[in-house]
């Protein structure tokens, strides 16, 4: 994590909120961590001001919550928030990928085919954190096609969660799971081209819902209840 201010052309406590929000997302910062906020203020080089500005921010993203006698502290994953993540996920793009295939042009669908181009040779690579990182704009592009500024924010914030979840708990299975995710993948592009709108709204269900078997399953034979 950054010790001073190192982006002159932000604010202090966009510099601080952003800062910490990508030592959440790339769990540098675990779950359940207490924040310490006059120590964060000396590695960062600021005054308690901005800190508590950004904890704030932090707290009404889900990243962090207030403790009772423990104070900030970055907020835990339990199978109950991955379950949600993905309740929510399937909601918000069966909505925005039936929207998107509608408005979709030929250059779009070209974008998302990179896309996945690009996952399969991070796949092939064993390279588990690059795969995760197009995953998400693949799911993001898709959501900024549908053109609902709303569903979009909604729609980062569900996937900012689980790149989080991902990174603290399935880093070993990513991969794994990654290969039944590609061929929905190009299903869902194949029925978005054909303007297939049941057929969408089917594999973006059969995507979620899988991927949360997959995880959970992981979840109950590595994990203590």
């Amino acid at each position: 994590m950054p010790t001073s201010v190192e982006r002159r052309h932000v604010t202090k406590q966009q510099f601080v909120y952003q800062t910490l929000r990508d030592a959440i997302l790339r769990c540098e910062l675990q779950p359940g961590e207490r924040l310490n906020i006059g120590t964060l203020a000396k590695r960062l080089g600021v005054s308690i001001v901005p800190i508590r500005e950004a904890l704030r921010l932090l707290e009404s993203e889900g990243f962090v919550v207030n403790v009772a006698h423990v104070g900030a502290t970055i907020a835990p994953i339990s199978r109950q928030s991955i379950a949600e993540i993905y309740t929510i996920l399937e909601g918000l793009e069966t909505v925005s990928t039936r929207v998107a295939a509608q408005l979709a042009q030929p250059e779009h669908f070209s974008e998302l085919e990179v896309l996945i181009t690009g996952m399969d040779d991070a796949l092939e690579h064993g390279r588990a954190d690059q795969w995760s990182e197009l995953n998400t704009r693949f799911h993001l592009a898709i959501g900024r096609l549908s053109a609902m500024p709303m569903l979009e924010q909604m729609l980062h914030r569900a996937l900012a969660e689980w790149a989080r979840v991902s990174r603290h708990l399935f880093k070993d299975v990513v991969l794994d799971r990654a290969n039944a995710a590609q061929r929905e993948h190009r299903e869902l592009v194949a029925r978005m081209k054909a303007g297939d709108l049941p057929g969408v709204e089917q594999i973006v269900r059969t995507h979620n819902q899988g991927a949360l078997a997959a995880y959970t399953e992981y979840l109950e034979t590595t994990q203590p209840r």
